[in-house]
């Protein structure tokens, strides 16, 4: 070998250890950072905690207390609870939260992966995070399949866009405005209960089982369909019913969250479902398309007047920016457009049909209560007459009930903040992207703050309103709390007393032998085994 070919051999010597050594300083330094990110960081954060009290189950690398937190929920939901007529859901529903809180107290640290969440039960402390400094707290990121399910809008939203949205939306949910749906809901729930009333009469007995976790749904889809699409009710309607059939496979994708990149392989029902999705999107983009066009041509505000002034959700992003194609893309775009239809298809839909079903199991269990608000609708709104806007306000017991439906079993039992920078908590320091987790149904079943009989279904607690009925005045938070309080309460509030209202008229609930009391969570409180109950018409001696 030559000079020229050793100097050749040493160079390329020379650059690939240079290359390899450098290849190994990138993956050394890859590597301490994946260590540091799953476990030095988690360790100090559980020390840092633990210098201030505040202790919790210990971290495990990479699933945190997640195998803990599944078995004891696996635990909880194997049986139905006993006696049948209990309302004590917390060990149950929370199942987590409940066994820990009895080893570590109220407040403790638990490991969702390596992502620290700090558990937050004092109303004191809840106000701080979401109402007095909600600026330093953010929602946390959900899950693509939960994304995928509530679609990406107001909910998951932040910062700038999060505020548009809400600003633009929320005239859509003013109680004027409510008041012009208030028609629609009453007829559709009319021309339901005349079909149980069928069903009664051609059965045995004169009386039907109806498992209302499922018809109920009827109801909620046709209200948040109008809301959402108002005079294109019809073209919306069609879109929202394959969003139904989407949701339903996201849901069972959901239950396999923990499979890594399951919602990635192409099964059959993933291929249905990203299927269903793209003409959904299309479907949607169309209907946008064409309101667009009226909006542009100015025959919007002309049809808004023949549907007696109301604003649906739909009309009002498109017409943000002044109406017309232009508009439309800039403030809100079509794909967001799309998304918050999405939004509150999901949200909408299943929060009414919760409350719905949980309030009418209630009135079912006791019948005390069922005929104090019979006798009131009654009052009010006659036998015969549709329940109708002036009406609503005056049904109080009924409006008890609703509340201490939503106290009990509220539609979602716990939400989740983010600390956007370093801040101090009830005297805690919290660092910097540590997750706040509020168990909104252990704070309303906290004998603490409700008396002795917080596992008990007493309306009467709410006589004197929602701030005077437990011991703090935040102690009852269903929806929210602070700016991103459930923009859609008014619109659920007003689907439930309306309909209850025309059940109530019409007929006797009672409890179906085949009705198991097991309260679950699968995104939002259900019951795990349907809410079947027997449906008596009234005869005029009834009434």
């Amino acid at each position: 070998m030559g000079v020229s070919g050793w100097w050749w051999w040493w160079t390329w010597s020379a650059a690939a250890a240079a290359a390899a050594g450098a290849c190994l300083v990138v993956l050394l330094h890859v590597a301490a950072r994946v260590a540091d990110a799953l476990w030095w960081r988690p360790r100090r954060l559980e020390a840092h905690f633990a210098r201030q009290g505040v202790r919790g189950p210990p971290y495990r690398l990479l699933v945190g207390c997640l195998t803990e937190m599944v078995a004891l929920m696996a635990e909880a939901n194997a049986e139905p609870m006993s006696p049948t007529d209990s309302h004590d859901a917390l060990p149950r529903v929370l199942a987590f939260y409940h066994y820990w809180r009895k080893i570590y107290g109220p407040s403790f640290l638990i490991w969702f992966g390596p992502t620290p969440r700090l558990t937050v039960a004092d109303p004191e402390l809840i106000r701080d995070v979401l109402l007095t400094r909600a600026d330093e707290y953010d929602r946390y990121e959900a899950h693509p399949v939960v994304r995928q399910l509530e679609g990406d809008g107001l909910v998951s939203l932040h910062d700038d866009k999060w505020a548009l949205h809400r600003r633009v939306l929320a005239p859509a949910f003013y109680p004027d405005n409510l008041n012009r749906l208030a028609p629609h809901v009453g007829r559709s729930v009319a021309a339901l209960a005349e079909r149980w009333r069928g069903m009664a009469a051609a059965a045995a007995g004169g009386e039907v089982e109806i498992d209302v976790a499922e018809w109920y749904q009827a109801v909620a889809e046709e209200a948040i369909t109008r809301a959402t699409f108002g005079r294109s009710y019809d073209s919306g309607r069609v879109v929202f019913r394959m969003q139904a059939r989407l949701m339903a496979f996201a849901s069972e994708a959901f239950r396999k969250v923990f499979v890594p990149g399951y919602r990635f392989l192409p099964t059959k029902k993933n291929r249905l479902s990203w299927s269903l999705d793209r003409e959904i999107r299309r479907g949607l983009v169309a209907l946008i398309g064409h309101r667009s066009d009226e909006a542009a041509a100015g025959s919007e505000l002309k049809n808004d007047k023949g549907s007696n002034g109301f604003r649906d959700l739909l009309g009002l992003m498109i017409n943000a920016g002044g109406g017309g194609k232009q508009a439309a893309a800039a403030p809100i775009p079509v794909q967001d457009m799309l998304e918050e239809c999405k939004t509150f298809f999901f949200a909408g839909k299943q929060t009414t049909t919760n409350l719905l079903t949980w309030a009418t199991v209630l009135l079912a269990m006791h019948t005390d209560w069922q005929d104090r608000a019979r006798q009131e609708v009654l009052a009010v709104c006659g036998a015969d007459e549709l329940p109708s806007k002036e009406h609503l306000p005056k049904l109080k017991t009924l409006g008890m009930i609703l509340n201490e439906t939503l106290r009990l079993y509220p539609p979602a039992v716990a939400t989740i903040r983010r600390a956007k920078r370093d801040v101090t908590l009830g005297g805690v320091s919290v660092p910097c992207d540590t997750e706040l987790l509020i168990p909104i149904m252990a704070v309303h079943h906290d004998a603490a703050l409700w008396g002795d009989d917080a596992a008990r279904f007493n309306p009467a607690r709410f006589a004197r309103g929602a701030a005077k009925a437990a011991a703090h005045p935040l102690a009852f938070i269903p929806f929210g709390l602070g700016p991103r309080m459930c923009i859609g309460q008014n619109l659920a509030l007003l689907e439930a007393k309306l309909t209850l209202a025309v059940v109530l008229q019409r007929f006797q609930l009672a409890r179906s032998p085949k009705y198991v009391h097991a309260p679950t969570v699968l995104m939002l409180l259900h019951p795990q085994y349907g809410a079947p109950v027997i449906f008596r018409p009234l005869s005029a001696g009834d009434q």
